[in-house]
């Protein structure tokens, strides 16, 4: 990326025309850049920043997460997802536990998380990224909060890809605690995957720009500065089990990965893969 841009887009750096007037007003971002990751390095992700999941995770997803699916390479974080069979290492004969269950690892991808090492509370996310579009694919940019258990934690979604009876949608997501365990409240925003082939045919070939501007009173997130959804803070409330607790209203910290399957991903097309997800910068701003 052009890093006049980038300054630009800091709040660093303030291009005046020559024949400005000396009392004309200059137009200053109300932001600056606190935390980023251009994964300008080639090898593994920046170890202060990033951290991994391991082995099968949620949502009966189809990959085993491991740390050799994440690199970073000519300037970008890539997560490839690949058919690799092998035994799970976790299989328990005769488990309830569709984790332990599974004889063998069928898929491996990775997803990587700034838990434990950064988190943040209100401000401006941005992420450059280009995303796999083959069916099966369930790519992600989310948050989860670093107090209490799932969903009362609350978990916010600023990009989510995946197929809705068959029709692929981006989804912009936020969820919070209600009165049941594990069982969450969401305010869910799906777009057509179409309504951004119609004005760019060539858009899963592209990189994008997903931002989330989080203040506290809502939760706004973009893609290329389109607005996808607005959550309300007033309205997130845990119940009982969340101590009524807004959820949005504590640090987060930033996860990234390429899933496959599971409840949302659908069936995963041979022919798709790998697949590649690939992730130019993450950029947290904060106001000044």
């Amino acid at each position: 990326m052009n890093k006049i841009a980038w300054y630009l887009g800091c709040g660093l750096l303030n291009i005046v025309p020559l024949n400005a007037q000396q009392n004309e007003q200059v137009e200053v971002s109300p932001y600056e850049l606190v935390w980023s990751d251009e994964f300008s390095t080639d090898g593994r992700p920046d170890s202060l920043k990033w951290g991994y999941e391991q082995g099968f995770a949620r949502n009966h997803e189809l990959q085993w997460y491991q740390e050799d699916n994440a690199r970073c390479e000519n300037g970008l974080l890539v997560i490839e997802a690949r058919e690799e069979k092998r035994p799970n290492p976790w299989y328990r004969a005769g488990s309830d536990d569709w984790r332990f269950s599974r004889e063998n690892i069928e898929y491996t991808s990775a997803s990587i998380t700034t838990r434990g090492k950064y988190s943040f509370r209100y401000g401006r996310l941005e992420v450059r990224a280009r995303i796999p579009g083959g069916k099966g694919a369930w790519p992600a940019i989310w948050t989860l909060g670093d107090k209490m258990e799932w969903p009362s934690c609350g978990e916010i979604d600023i990009m989510e890809f995946y197929r809705i009876q068959g029709s692929p949608v981006i989804m912009a997501n936020a969820a919070w605690g209600g009165e049941r365990r594990w069982t969450a409240i969401w305010n869910s925003r799906p777009t057509p995957l179409s309504h951004f082939l119609e004005k760019n045919p060539d858009w899963l070939t592209e990189f994008h720009v997903w931002r989330m501007d989080w203040d506290e009173k809502a939760i706004r997130l973009y893609l290329d500065d389109e607005l996808l959804n607005e959550i309300v803070l007033e309205k997130t409330y845990n119940g009982s089990l969340g101590e009524f607790a807004n959820p949005f209203m504590q640090s987060h910290y930033i996860l990234l990965n390429l899933a496959l399957g599971g409840d949302n991903g659908g069936p995963v097309a041979q022919s798709a893969m790998p697949m590649r997800y690939e992730v130019d910068y993450v950029r947290v701003y904060q106001k000044k």
